[in-house]
């Protein structure tokens, strides 16, 4: 009985703590039909899509085929297309075997669609849930296939889709020496824009190759503001199951540049942390092949000690709309007697070689949030120009 009437005090203040959400069905924009037909008439047509691009409960290239339009190309993103490759999995080109159409991957040889990618497209659909993170792959695929068809003359059209991490922006600005596929552009970890408007902004603010300019449209979301809460119907990526792991996505995956496990392996990947050496924590679990979406998780079949955080939003929904830190902070001085806590891949995380030594430095979290201010207001002010939806300005 007491645990039950803890999860509806915590629902209770879910919802009383933030009233300005808004809680209503949004209409993504490969609903809005009306919209974007008019514009596949005729075409041949490519799309770049996932298992999470589902429209009327269907994946949105078995939709377009349905409809009668010309799909004559698909384009895969990290983890595949119709299929559940781990993170970082290369994956291949091949034909899809539900409707025998080629898949060319942008997660494989290569990652920008090559001209003869592209050849025999009059027009690329870009339909991709995003997470809003920006080491999250999505942004990078989408930067450069707007790039690819910039310079072969070839329209985009994002059907867009909400961001679940859309009402705030938070976390240190990239620095131009440590971009890479994790990371392309000066935007915060988390830049409270969906994938619509960030293209609009890769766009206007000419950080394409040459500065080449995409022929874009956006199909808007219906029924949305950046207050919305969003759930998910399709988890975006297999190891973020559920919506408590995509708000925990942005603190937990700095710990992807650590030695701390952040739960591949398990069925609650990024809900938890651990390491088989964290002595001074009780919750355990032990990392399997494959379970969670995992082919090689780490410390497969040791058990990790380490925090339980499955409960951490819905009994703290005020700790909402910011990145945490104190975990990898406490991580950090357990573990500091070991100099190879960090690796390489911490500083393409955060960005900067900047994070890594204030927490070397036993700067607070309060510290290290104020270093941030100045670029993110500077962000910010890039990032109104782009802004089509209402809502945490």
């Amino acid at each position: 009985m007491r645990t039950k009437v803890k999860v509806a005090v915590s629902l209770v203040l879910f919802f009383l703590l933030m009233p300005a959400f808004i809680r209503a069905q949004v209409k993504t924009g490969a609903e809005d039909v009306d919209a974007y037909f008019s514009l596949l008439m005729g075409k041949n047509i490519g799309v770049v899509a996932n298992n999470a691009s589902v429209v009327r409960n269907v994946n949105v290239v078995d939709f377009l085929l349905k409809e009668g339009f010309a799909v004559k190309r698909i384009f895969s993103p990290e983890h595949g297309f119709r299929s559940s490759a781990d993170a970082g999995q290369a994956v291949h080109d091949t034909l899809d075997p539900a409707t025998g159409i080629q898949i060319r991957s942008l997660y494989g040889a290569k990652k920008k669609p090559a001209p003869a990618d592209l050849a025999g497209l009059d027009m690329v659909v870009f339909d991709i849930q995003d997470v809003g993170v920006r080491f999250y792959t999505y942004i990078s695929t989408l930067a450069y296939v707007m790039e690819a068809c910039a310079e072969s003359k070839i329209p985009v059209i994002i059907l867009d889709r909400p961001n679940p991490n859309g009402f705030y922006v938070d976390g240190p600005v990239l620095e131009k020496e440590y971009t890479s596929f994790v990371g392309l552009h000066p935007v915060p970890v988390v830049y409270g824009m969906t994938i619509g408007e960030y293209a609009c902004m890769v766009n206007g603010e000419g950080w394409l190759k040459n500065k080449v300019r995409c022929n874009l449209r956006v199909i808007r979301l219906g029924n949305y503001t950046h207050d919305s809460l969003c759930s998910l119907p399709v988890k975006p990526s297999p190891n973020l199951p559920g919506i408590n792991a995509v708000y925990l996505y942005p603190s937990l995956c700095f710990f992807e540049g650590t030695i701390i496990s952040v739960g591949r392996g398990t069925v609650f990947p990024f809900e938890a942390i651990g390491h088989p050496g964290w002595n001074s924590q009780t919750f355990s679990f032990t990392p399997h092949r494959n379970s969670g979406g995992s082919l090689h998780p780490p410390y497969e079949g040791q058990e990790c000690r380490g925090m339980d955080l499955r409960r951490y939003f819905p009994d703290h929904p005020e700790m909402r709309g910011k990145i945490i830190l104190t975990w990898l902070i406490e991580a950090f001085n357990d573990f500091k007697a070991d100099s190879a806590f960090f690796t390489p891949y911490f500083n393409k995380l955060a960005g900067n070689s900047t994070l890594q030594q204030q927490i070397k430095q036993g700067k607070s979290e309060k510290q290290i949030r104020e270093s941030w201010r100045i670029g993110l207001d500077k962000f910010r002010k890039i990032r109104a120009k782009y802004l089509l939806y209402e809502g945490s300005r």
